[in-house]
């Protein structure tokens, strides 16, 4: 089911995540995902959080495959995508600041974990790509964090090329990316630097240009798992279903 780890130094507390399926998720692991960043938003030992996926493939590569595929009525379909909503509105919620480290590609939910950070650090090699509509669904749940990011036609340029990667370069220059690197070893000295300073700030300035960074998304906490209604439905129809089991083979 992969697995979630918290290191907590010199009040930085970086979160690696883990599946053996190019670190997609199930819903048990969206909703570890969740608990601990709520557990760490309560830490008053930490200031920073860093979000960071295991390896040297992928970032994250969206929602679990075996378990779309499993889902067999509205109410489990619902459920499965409010599990993004539940990670993104944690996110957003967080008191700390959330700096990701987006080492490699990412596609769908990746691309919204990404776009949910408030500050990110990748390399050249960290393309993107939004392909739900693809298979019959669409990036309901995380569009509006990743529109918040690059813009509504940068968003409907991702989300209207399902099979289209965007570079890095591309993420970079549309606002995704705060930051690119042709490597992981200098994304993480220039990442080790920037979080030590940042950490090092008055956490009562950090804590209050957090909430101006996310002033007009409170209505998040009900739009989010509307989406998730809409891609609840769309998940179970016969398109999906046999787009699924393409993809599978």
């Amino acid at each position: 089911m992969g697995s979630i780890e918290t290191f907590i130094q010199n009040n930085i507390a970086t979160i690696t995540f883990f599946h053996p399926s190019s670190n997609s998720f199930p819903s048990v692991l969206l909703q570890n995902l969740t608990d601990e960043i709520n557990l760490l938003s309560k830490n008053e030992a930490v200031s920073i959080i860093v979000l960071k996926s295991a390896g040297t493939g992928a970032f994250c590569a969206g929602a679990s495959f075996d378990e779309l595929f499993s889902i067999s009525n509205y109410e489990e379909g619902s459920r499965f995508f409010s599990g993004f909503a539940n990670v993104i509105n944690a996110m957003r919620r967080c008191p700390k600041l959330i700096i990701g480290r987006i080492h490699g590609k990412a596609v769908g939910g990746g691309v919204g974990l990404a776009a949910a950070c408030d500050y990110a650090f990748a390399t050249n090699k960290s393309d993107v790509k939004l392909s739900e509509i693809a298979i019959g669904i669409g990036p309901f749940v995380i569009e509006p964090a990743v529109s918040r990011k690059i813009g509504k036609m940068a968003m409907s340029e991702m989300t209207l090329n399902p099979t289209a990667w965007k570079t890095s370069k591309w993420a970079f220059e549309k606002g995704l990316y705060s930051e690119i690197f042709d490597s992981i070893e200098e994304l993480d000295k220039r990442l080790d630097e920037y979080t030590n300073e940042l950490a090092s700030y008055n956490y009562d300035a950090l804590f209050e240009i957090k909430k101006v960074l996310w002033e007009g998304t409170n209505d998040w906490d009900s739009l989010l798992y509307e989406r998730a209604a809409i891609s609840g439905r769309l998940v179970l129809s016969d398109f999906t279903k046999n787009a699924l089991k393409k993809f599978k083979k």
